[in-house]
């Protein structure tokens, strides 16, 4: 069977589509749940080839989440802009869509995921990864109008991962937990995120 000679846009659109396909797979499942075998058969490529534009799954993983920085920042600033939302409803509603991830196609890696991604990024890309991480979380703060300074930035960072990963976690983590009542839990602690927020932007 000949091979198919692909051009450098036919590439980029390849690669495009095995990312998108992961950022979907992987906000609805998980990134442990999802293999590189669904992905690529997912765009409708072999297993070699998805390996010339990924060397491994970690690099797929990072890439993706690199993806949805700009959708979350946009998705921020659409509820801040939203006239029948108060400034309180909308920073809330935005951190609920982030910690119920799944259910709005954003992924959130659980505290085993960080751990086995991370161990596997060299030291330069995970530099590249907390200043892009630094990035996103100051332009979301920005969004709500709180002037993004390192310490609030650093904070902010914090909470919200703590309560997303928190959730997550419950209960097969985090079996002490009470799963009967996660939901009551986040949302406990969201309240208590916005009014830190809140404080920021006085």
């Amino acid at each position: 069977m000949p091979k198919v000679a692909y051009s450098d846009k036919d590439k980029e659109r390849i690669r495009k589509q095995l990312v998108e396909a992961g950022l979907e797979l992987m906000a609805r499942q998980g990134i442990q749940h999802t293999t590189v075998e669904q992905i690529y058969k997912k765009v409708g490529i072999s297993r070699t080839f998805f390996y010339t534009f990924f060397a491994t799954k970690e690099d797929l993983v990072v890439e993706t989440l690199y993806m949805q920085q700009p959708r979350i920042i946009r998705y921020a600033r659409e509820l801040m802009a939203d006239p029948a939302l108060s400034w309180r409803a909308a920073v809330k509603q935005f951190l609920h869509a982030c910690c119920y991830g799944e259910n709005n196609g954003i992924a959130v890696m659980t505290v085993e995921e960080q751990q086995l991604i991370f161990k596997r990024l060299s030291e330069e890309s995970y530099r590249t990864f907390r200043q892009k991480q630094r990035r996103l979380f100051g332009e979301i703060l920005e969004s709500f109008g709180i002037k993004a300074d390192t310490a609030k930035i650093n904070l902010f960072t914090n909470l919200c991962l703590t309560v997303m990963v928190v959730r997550r976690a419950i209960p097969h983590t985090l079996p002490l937990f009470v799963p009967e009542a996660a939901d009551e839990t986040v949302d406990f602690q969201l309240e208590a995120i916005v009014d830190a927020l809140e404080k920021m932007k006085a």
